[in-house]
């Protein structure tokens, strides 16, 4: 694997300055890297004073330790001024310079609505770039997940990154972003925020921490889309709001309502889980989660 000059981030919108400062102090060379973040491209590139081999880099910038990044990649840099009648060609070649064997290949855009247009591109430009990666040979055994992912993050149909992201060090989901389900008995969609932060703090398979038959207390419960998200994984909630919740889930026998100030409650005796969605200053809602 050989040395890189790059990092790039994949980050949501409107936080790139704040992903930018971050990946400089975790380099710790803020004094000679340098950052490119662009207000609202959704991603962040950190150009690297000196090359660096990947996992070097992985050991000083550990991904779990940012908050802003989604993803993580190292790259040589960016390939520009792709032909539309040969792109393979000169991404090929980025990849292999990078390394020879990769267990997977995404192809990803910025989480950006005018990038979000690219994925017609991306879904056409998909089966003859796969094809021609696994002919080259470097593709490894599926049952290889040592091997580091290959991505391949277009900024437009003419210009992509070409980097890679190493197993443990970075999301294991398209563009950082893990795509979770709806359901159509749901209040509100701020339930998937709880599904969300449940997967990436206690990961994807069944924990010993969160099992059916717990209690939760949800403040700032209305209209209910996370204490939904709870009775939907079998715990028995304390929702407190003053505002209404829907009907269904009084009825399902999970829940009891409690129309008292979310600041001000606490329970008579000890729980499992407390979830907070209100809507105050960050450090005011700091100071009620650590006191609970």
């Amino acid at each position: 694997m050989n040395r890189v000059r790059r990092i790039l981030l994949y980050c949501r919108r409107g936080f790139e300055r704040e992903c930018g400062a971050e990946i400089l102090e975790l380099t710790q060379a803020a004094s000679q890297n340098a950052v490119q973040a662009e207000a609202g491209s959704g991603f962040v590139v950190c150009a690297l004073n000196d090359p660096e081999n990947p996992h070097h880099l992985a050991a000083k910038v550990p991904f779990e330790k940012l908050i802003f990044a989604r993803q993580l990649i190292f790259t040589q840099g960016l390939s520009a001024d792709l032909l539309a009648s040969d792109r393979i060609t000169p991404l090929l070649a980025t990849a292999k310079l990078l390394c020879e064997d990769f267990s997977e290949i995404r192809l990803e855009t910025a989480d950006t609505n005018e990038a979000k247009e690219l994925s017609t591109f991306c879904k056409k430009f998909a089966p003859p770039f796969q094809q021609a990666v696994r002919k080259a040979g470097l593709i490894s055994d599926p049952a290889n997940r040592a091997a580091p992912r290959l991505h391949v993050f277009f900024l437009d149909s003419t210009a992509a990154y070409v980097g890679l992201s190493l197993p443990g060090h970075g999301s294991p989901w398209l563009m950082g972003i893990p795509r979770l389900k709806s359901f159509a008995t749901s209040p509100s969609r701020s339930a998937l925020k709880l599904a969300e932060a449940l997967l990436v703090f206690l990961g994807p398979t069944p924990n010993a921490r969160l099992q059916p038959g717990m209690s939760a207390v949800d403040l700032g419960a209305a209209p209910g889309g996370w204490t939904s998200e709870l009775i939907r994984r079998g715990l028995r909630v304390v929702a407190v709001d003053n505002g209404t919740l829907r009907a269904e889930l009084i009825s399902s026998g999970m829940m009891d309502h409690r129309r008292v100030d979310g600041f001000r409650y606490r329970p008579h005796k000890a729980v499992d889980w407390m979830v907070c969605d209100i809507v105050e200053r960050p450090s005011r809602i700091a100071a009620l989660v650590a006191g609970w």
